[in-house]
């Protein structure tokens, strides 16, 4: 069948809104009509990271909509069904039986190498394989293949459009507070960039009650968003010592968690030396190859340095457990999302990129 999509025809282009060929659903394989699509950062960093040989490529990780038709290996998703779409994994390796589906063994392919375990690619353009299978399912596209590991089949009242980003932006700022950290009342968390995962993490925290919540951010506008989930608010292009400030507002000691969005060197290295003797940061920004470390600072205190894939989250329960939460009011990040015509992508770019938007959905 014919579908339009959002592809990079070549590494660090644009997206290019295209027609192309998406192939049947195989056996294992579910055929989704995308209703909208998050806008994720790993979109944005990937078209222009991967190999030359990777083009062209059509990203998107994000999606949400309607199972069009389903393969005959496929149990539990039936035509008309509403999914949200996230990761793949094979659900059959040690750590997928382990609960650690993030980590499984076939990850790396997948959901990065543009194709089906088989060699073949969903998308086809004037009889030339276009790579795809992003994260198991390229849903910068109006029409997507995906798999039952990675369909999520969620209530039919459910707002596609609000709950696209819960496929991964969100699940991994919420994962993270709710399975890795879990902080307590009793506890303090930093949280160094307040884009969508940063802020998804502040909600998280609001919804467990945490003592005290800390947003550091440059942009006033981020700052003030980060304020209504109870953060006090830090800008590091105005105060001095952005690690004397966090441990001035955590009673002296230092925070008992951080996590840092921003893949910055230094503010790596800031969020780690702002956490108290024995305190965790959780790394998750995507771009810089190499962090500097405080390797005196971490001898001497035992603090520990660790990064998640997705929030150590298992899309089939976590997807569930943040929409019933926002149903609750006790997960608040609808108004974090501003939505575009998919004609509009390179313009959500942009916007995000510069800071005006914190997580564009594209719509059909």
């Amino acid at each position: 069948m014919k579908t339009t999509v959002a592809v990079v025809n070549s590494q660090g282009a644009d997206f290019s809104l295209e027609e192309i060929e998406l192939g049947d659903p195989q056996a294992d394989e579910v055929l989704v009509k995308i209703v909208a699509t998050g806008l994720c950062h790993t979109d944005i960093h990937l078209k222009g990271f991967l190999p030359a040989e990777m083009f062209p490529n059509v990203f998107g990780h994000e999606g949400a909509g309607i199972v069009e038709a389903v393969g005959e290996g496929v149990s539990g998703i039936e035509v008309g069904d509403h999914v949200v779409l996230s990761f793949r994994s094979c659900r059959g390796c040690e750590n997928c039986k382990n609960d650690l589906v993030g980590y499984c063994d076939s990850s790396l392919l997948l959901n990065y190498m543009g194709m089906r375990m088989d060699g073949s690619t969903t998308y086809s353009r004037d009889g030339s394989p276009v790579f795809g299978n992003f994260f198991g399912q390229s849903s910068l596209s109006q029409y997507a293949i995906a798999y039952a590991d990675n369909c999520v089949v969620v209530d039919k009242s459910v707002d596609l459009t609000k709950v696209a980003p819960y496929g991964c932006g969100f699940q991994t700022g919420a994962g993270t507070v709710l399975n890795v950290l879990k902080p307590t009342a009793a506890d303090s968390l930093v949280v160094f960039g307040c884009g969508a995962v940063g802020l998804s993490a502040l909600a998280a925290a609001k919804h467990l009650g945490v003592g005290t919540i800390i947003a550091v951010d440059p942009l006033e506008s981020r700052r003030a968003t980060a304020a209504g989930y109870g953060a006090i608010g830090i800008d590091p292009t105005a105060e001095e010592d952005v690690v004397a400030k966090v441990k001035e507002l955590t009673g002296g000691t230092g925070a008992s968690y951080a996590i840092d969005t921003t893949a910055i060197s230094a503010v790596v290295k800031q969020a780690q030396q702002a956490l108290k003797v024995r305190g965790t940061l959780v790394a998750l920004g995507l771009g810089a190859e190499e962090y500097a470390i405080d390797a005196i600072d971490l001898l001497q205190t035992g603090k520990v340095i660790k990064a998640s894939i997705e929030g150590d989250s298992d899309p089939l329960e976590m997807v569930p457990r943040l929409i019933a939460l926002n149903a609750a009011g006790e997960f608040d990040v609808d108004g974090l999302i501003a939505t575009y015509p998919f004609s509009e992508i390179n313009t959500a770019v942009a916007d995000v990129l510069a800071g005006k938007v914190v997580k564009p959905v594209l719509v059909w």
